[in-house]
Parts: C-alpha cells; sequence; structure tokens
C-alpha cells in the first residue's frame, strides 16, 4: 500500500480551510489544518507535510513569516503561497521567501489546486 502524501493546509477562513481538506482528503492525501500563521509553523515542525497550502493573510503571524520558519525547519518541502491578493508587491516577494509558487484562490477551482499540487510533488522527486 501506498503511503498517502501529506499536506498542511494553513487559511484562517473556515469555509475555505474545510473546503479544500475534504477535496485533498477525497484525492488520497492526509490533512493537517492549521488556523493562522502560528498554529502553521507548529503543525510543520510536528507533522512534516511533503507540501504546504499557506495564505498570506493570517492571524497572529501573516504566511510570510510563516514560510521563513517553515523554510527554517525543512527547507526542501514545497511551500505554495495560497491567497486572494494578486498585487504586484506580493508577486514579488513570492521570489524573495523562497515559496514553490503562488495561486490566487480565485482563479482556481480546488480540482485545480489539487492538480497543481500533484504537480508540484511530481516535479519535487
Amino acid at each position: 500500500m501506498e503511503n498517502k502524501k501529506k499536506i498542511l493546509l494553513v487559511e484562517d477562513d473556515a469555509f475555505i480551510l474545510e473546503l479544500y481538506a475534504t477535496k485533498f482528503e477525497l484525492e488520497g492525501f492526509e490533512v493537517f489544518r492549521a488556523k493562522d500563521g502560528q498554529e502553521g509553523i507548529e503543525v510543520f515542525s510536528e507533522k512534516r507535510p511533503d507540501v504546504v497550502l499557506l495564505d498570506i493573510k493570517l492571524p497572529r503571524i501573516d504566511g510570510w513569516t510563516a514560510l521563513k520558519e517553515m523554510k527554517k525547519v525543512k527547507k526542501e518541502t514545497p511551500v505554495v503561497m495560497f491567497t486572494n491578493l494578486n498585487e504586484k508587491e506580493e508577486l514579488e516577494k513570492l521570489d524573495d521567501n523562497s515559496a514553490d509558487g503562488y495561486l490566487i484562490k480565485s482563479f482556481f477551482t480546488p480540482e485545480e489546486v489539487v492538480s497543481k499540487v500533484k504537480e508540484i510533488l511530481i516535479n519535487k522527486k
């Protein structure tokens, strides 16, 4: 039996968090959830997921700060910034912060997000 890939979803909107958690679970992923940046860092450190979907605008610690902390723990884990922001400054931060991708929530269906994550995991090998 193949091991399930582990994904950490860091999202403060409970509806979006559960929507994507359910979709990834149906696709065979083991899903870990976090509601803010601080919890995201803690879950990341404890569970060591294979990939992370990380919102930018989060309570307590924002996504960029959480990304830096996660990369200190395990640099090779792909982290995809998952947000509704489509501002030039945010896109420029992508290059400066070692994120492995950027998905704008309103531009992709849950199915497309799952496909993008699977693609990132395949390319990581």
